[in-house]
């Protein structure tokens, strides 16, 4: 289907709102929390709070061919070429296209104001055209609406979520809110691979009991050259439980709020990208110091572009860095795996079950993640 790609404003604010823009502000803010849920924990019926425990995992509807996708830019912000390569992603995997009212709206590097970015998402679930929503990009501002997010509005309308990087910050509210399975991969306008593809549909169109992920043969050929591609086996060993996690940034950034990540008796998979070492050190040891990593049921950490010390640096390596925290654990733990910042990366569905064999250097999923 073809659809026409909006030409793109280089503000999204005239001279008029830049001179009431601290009182346009606060105007939002108070209509937001007006209108939002309260930012507490889920509520049952007879106003009992849900712990997670108690929590019913809600899988959304399978994609099928010919479905409509919605396009939406909840962080940072976009252009027509990354527009014009996600409508091709798109409709190259089979599906339709709609776009987000706000998907062109620049305001600093958002993808617009906060409110003009939870209306399009707010509308892609209430829509009952749209059968998915798929993040354009990652970049920044993502954790701006966790609080203002219409946690109801999804529990009514569960549909698929996709992306990662600043996606995290929706993934894991939405997980610990609604109990959604939603899902870690590739944004709309990544260049994928058929490795990427498959893993994709076969995740979001074709539910099975147990599904197999082998790691991308294309990334250890990159090891050869690129060392941080490598395959690691830190803690040998086989593991069960529910996937969380995401970018390493975003996951310790929501440590001590209500949205972060449960992953005790879990497996934590974490990503990131153009960090160095020393930082890498310090937000494992957030989470560490947090519910402390040796409560996982496995650790899985992916491919970390551009995180190794600078040339002037001096600095452990990444691999010293993460092996600090963790070769202490029991419990498996790997490094290299096949997500991140990456084009060969395949999907992980937020919540539902899977298991970690580090011998096999495969993940498998335990359970369908749609219906």
């Amino acid at each position: 289907m073809a659809v026409a790609v909006p030409s793109l404003s280089t503000s999204s604010t005239s001279s008029s709102d830049l001179i009431d823009r601290r009182s346009f502000g606060r105007i939002v803010a108070a209509a937001l929390a007006a209108t939002a849920l309260p930012a507490t924990a889920a509520v049952a019926a007879g106003g009992r709070p849900v712990s997670r425990k108690s929590m019913k995992l809600i899988k959304p509807p399978r994609l099928k061919a010919g479905d409509t996708i919605g396009l939406i830019a909840p962080g940072g912000h976009t252009d027509a070429t990354a527009i014009a390569k996600a409508i091709k992603n798109i409709e190259t995997l089979g599906f339709r296209v709609k776009l987000g009212r706000n998907l062109d709206a620049v305001y600093g590097n958002y993808g617009g104001l906060p409110q003009q970015r939870l209306d399009d998402l707010h509308a892609m679930f209430a829509d009952p055209e749209v059968k998915a929503l798929w993040a354009i990009r990652g970049g920044s501002g993502c954790i701006q609406l966790l609080a203002h997010l219409d946690y109801e509005l999804i529990r009514r309308n569960p549909k698929i979520l996709l992306g990662y990087s600043d996606i995290t910050a929706l993934h894991l509210a939405i997980q610990k809110k609604v109990g959604l399975v939603t899902f870690h991969g590739p944004v709309a306008s990544s260049t994928l691979s058929d490795y990427s593809s498959t893993h994709l549909l076969n995740v979001l169109m074709h539910p099975e009991p147990e599904y197999v992920i082998p790691m991308a043969v294309e990334n250890s050929r990159k090891a050869l050259d690129e060392p941080h591609f490598a395959l690691r086996t830190v803690v040998p060993g086989v593991s069960e439980g529910p996937l969380t996690g995401g970018n390493l940034c975003l996951v310790s950034a929501l440590v001590g709020t209500e949205y972060a990540a449960n992953y005790k008796g879990g497996i934590l998979f974490l990503e990131e990208v153009n960090e160095a070492p020393y930082r890498i050190d310090r937000m494992l040891m957030q989470l560490h110091l947090n519910q402390g990593l040796q409560h996982a049921s496995g650790v899985m950490l992916g491919i970390c572009e551009n995180c190794g010390p600078q040339d002037s640096d001096i600095s452990l390596t990444l691999d010293e860095t993460t092996d600090q925290h963790l070769k202490p654990l029991k419990a498996p733990a790997v490094t290299g795996y096949s997500f991140g910042h990456i084009r060969h990366q395949f999907t992980l569905p937020m919540g539902i079950r899977a298991r970690l064999d580090t011998l096999r250097q495969t993940l498998t999923l335990l359970e369908p993640a749609v219906i």
